[in-house]
């Protein structure tokens, strides 16, 4: 029987290790992913499904993309903004730490 191989470690730096994974890139990557799928929808629904009129999609299929954009959009550029949000503030943390350590070497360890 074979075994798998083991993936590499990763180098952490002294400043990863202080700072727990806060799902920050889960939220960033997820919220681009169903920002995107909603993009593709409307963008779907204006050029082969029909379009949209006054009262709404012309096609039973433009109705579905306009359904899914409609959810999409909104959600997922709420988990962007709060991916972004939780990234600026990691990054200010990460150089407050920083900062901290260069002053008192000894006290965050």
């Amino acid at each position: 029987m074979l075994a798998a191989p083991m993936a590499p470690k990763r180098q952490t730096t002294g400043q990863d290790n202080l700072l727990p994974d806060d799902g920050t890139t889960q939220l960033l990557r997820w919220g681009s992913l169903i920002m995107a799928v909603g993009v593709v929808a409307i963008g779907l629904l204006m050029t082969l499904l029909g379009g949209v009129g006054v009262e709404g999609a012309r096609s039973n299929s433009g109705w579905l993309a306009l359904i899914t954009g409609m959810m999409c959009l909104p959600f997922g550029l709420m988990l962007t903004v709060l991916g972004a949000a939780k990234w600026l503030r990691r990054r200010s943390l990460k150089r407050e730490l920083g900062r901290d350590q260069g002053r008192n070497p000894g006290r965050n360890k």
